[in-house]
């Protein structure tokens, strides 16, 4: 299984001939990815995570390729059938011959006076989660984890918690594309004293690079 880092929270999980991209946003530059996507999984509706004209380009482009999302934007996509599914958390499905576990149901908190918005997490074959824009903790192992290393909604305190309490085997910094060369050195130190705490590696991947998930 290879992880490539597309953009900020975007990520391209590949296997054997079978490719599926997570969150392609507006910032992601997946457009060259979704054309050789086999399905779309997307975490929430906003719009660094769902750019729904470059999906929906895509989707028009390749009648094959089908979606896996939340409520919200399964709705916004409602008009293109059966090629869209809702999931949500505890589901289990299989999608372009990954086996795709569902984790979280909230967004973290963004207004103190508003709801959070639906944010599903998903584990691909029990090796790596993508926690979308929250900080979901699932009830099995996670060999390789999407870290989210920079949000409006996010401290390093929760950081340090975050990886704590999932304790993965690795991780991958993601949601880093509001991030300037100063904010990413420290984003990148912060990533690292975490992984540090716990004898493991974390670290973050630029746009375009991969890495080989194969377990020793």
């Amino acid at each position: 299984m290879l992880l490539t880092k597309l953009g900020h929270a975007c990520v391209q999980i590949t296997k054997d001939d079978r490719t599926i991209v997570i969150d392609p946003g507006a910032f992601s530059g997946a457009s060259g990815a979704l054309a050789a996507a086999d399905a779309v999984l997307i975490t929430h509706e906003h719009f660094d995570h769902f750019d729904a004209d470059a999906l929906r380009a895509a989707m028009a482009e390749r009648p094959s390729l089908e979606v896996w999302t939340s409520r919200v934007v399964a709705g916004n996509l409602a008009d293109l059938g059966g090629r869209v599914h809702q999931v949500g958390h505890g589901d289990a499905v299989t999608v372009a011959g990954f086996d795709v576990h569902v984790y979280g149901e909230d967004h973290e908190i963004m207004h103190p006076d508003l709801p959070p918005i639906p944010n599903v997490g998903f584990l691909l074959d029990g090796e790596v989660f993508h926690p979308g824009d929250a900080l979901t903790v699932p009830s099995e192992p996670v060999p390789t984890l999407c870290l989210p290393g920079n949000a409006p909604w996010m401290k390093a305190v929760d950081l340090y918690e975050y990886t704590r309490a999932v304790d993965p085997g690795r991780a991958f910094a993601i949601h880093d594309g509001l991030l300037n060369d100063i904010g990413l050195d420290v984003m990148n130190r912060i990533i690292a004293g975490a992984g540090k705490e716990l004898g493991k590696e974390f670290t973050r991947l630029a746009p375009g690079a991969s890495a080989d998930l194969a377990r020793p």
